[in-house]
């Protein structure tokens, strides 16, 4: 239950204000340990591998500014209640859900050639370099398209698996 709320809590403020409060995940976090610590040491280590799983699976993305920390500390913090394997599936009905969702917000605001463009900027120097030609990256011509509210993604991929696991 705790789960449910943290994500939904998350998902709508993150929706209306494009953030992601750290309290909220605090608060989560603060009850997620004690409750893996209660199943005993197989438990706490199950809320930590869960977390660091679902670090790792968004970092990456943040490292490549394609989304904001609070979208990789909101997985973590799922991953801290729901354990490695879970958190892994959320992830990748994540990107799914994600994904679905940019396109919807692209095409909705006509960007579809912003978006091409700036995914050719993108991936020009990465295809000259597999060709063995000498690359340098040059900046976007196009400022981004804009923000998603991913922490929305998340909460919806949540909200799903959990229902699926008790359905």
């Amino acid at each position: 239950m705790s789960l449910l709320v943290m994500v939904t809590l998350a998902g709508v403020h993150d929706l209306l204000s494009r953030r992601i409060p750290n309290r909220v995940l605090l608060i989560a976090l603060a009850a997620a340990l004690p409750l893996q610590a209660a199943a005993g040491a197989a438990g706490l280590l199950d809320g930590l591998a869960g977390m660091a799983c679902g670090l790792l699976m968004f970092l990456p993305l943040y490292l490549l500014r394609g989304m904001a920390a609070g979208d990789v500390k909101l997985l973590a913090t799922v991953g801290a209640f729901a354990g490695p394997t879970a958190v892994f599936q959320i992830g990748v009905a994540t990107w799914c859900i994600g994904g679905i969702m940019a396109l919807v917000m692209i095409v909705g605001r006509g960007q579809v050639g912003a978006v091409l463009a700036n995914l050719r900027d993108l991936l020009r120097p990465l295809l000259l370099r597999a060709a063995g030609l000498p690359a340098v990256p040059v900046p976007l011509s196009r400022p981004s398209v804009g923000g998603m509210p991913y922490g929305l993604a998340i909460a919806l991929s949540t909200i799903a698996f959990v229902w699926s696991r008790h359905t």
